[in-house]
């Protein structure tokens, strides 16, 4: 019933769970789509890249530099013996179940020991509570805006008409924040950094003007020149390689 669901999104039926997720690879390639996407700008060699999967290993390789990527590196699955499928499926159980997941009712469920339940629905729980908060982002952070709406004639990207603004901040290794602006202008575009980003942090951007506000706000501010053919470059200044290719990345991903 609608009253029960206001979001309106379908949850899966357990049959429709297990075709989605049917082994530990299904669920592997999951992870690697929602976080890096299995075509993104690769971290070593900065080319936009096919990554595909190792054999005999949780992880994919770069089409252009072979660099490795292991998605579930940093999350709750790392290192962890339990299979991907039966944390997903504990997963699953917190999101359609609303009375909550209890440690018996996860081992009866996974078919696992008490002690591995317990930990599983411990670190869920832990990640959802963290999911209600929000934390300053800080560290080293990628900026960009993108223009989000349907096929137009005309100009494309900044400046096109009827576009819906949407601003990118990303911490490198961490989380990300999206919000919806009004325009570029600096006014705004200070108001929104200002206030996600941690003062003293490494900022990258791209090379609009308006980014330009930023080193007076107390930030280490670098922009790459797309416009001139260049993707990445290090700061000796600061000590850090400036790019925008993990919030581009997301753009390829939400697009």
């Amino acid at each position: 019933p609608g009253s029960e669901n206001p979001s309106k999104v379908q949850p899966l039926s357990v049959r429709e769970f297990f075709a989605r997720f049917p082994n530990d690879d299904a669920c592997l390639e999951h992870v690697m789509k929602v976080r890096y996407g299995l075509r993104h700008p690769c971290n070593r060699c900065l080319n936009l890249s096919t990554f595909h999967r190792l054999a005999n290993r949780p992880a994919y390789s770069c089409a252009h530099c072979g660099h490795h990527v292991y998605p579930c590196a940093g999350t709750i699955f790392q290192d962890s013996r339990t299979p991907l499928q039966v944390w997903f499926y504990a997963i699953y159980l917190f999101v359609t179940t609303r009375h909550g997941v209890s440690g018996k009712e996860l081992q009866r469920t996974l078919g696992v020991t008490y002690k591995t339940a317990w930990r599983i629905g411990q670190q869920i729980r832990d990640l959802m509570a963290k999911a209600d908060g929000f934390e300053m982002l800080q560290g080293h952070v990628e900026v960009d805006e993108a223009y989000v709406g349907g096929h137009r004639p005309g100009k494309r990207g900044r400046g096109a008409a009827g576009k819906t603004i949407v601003l990118g901040m990303k911490e490198r290794d961490g989380k990300l924040v999206t919000e919806v602006i009004p325009d570029v202008k600096k006014a705004t575009l200070r108001e929104a950094v200002t206030r996600t980003v941690e003062p003293g942090s490494t900022v990258s951007t791209d090379e609009l003007y308006s980014y330009g506000l930023l080193t007076p706000d107390g930030y280490k501010h670098g922009a790459v020149k797309h416009g001139a053919g260049e993707w990445a470059y290090y700061d000796y200044r600061h000590d850090a390689t400036h790019h925008t290719n993990h919030v581009e990345s997301f753009w390829n991903l939400f697009k």
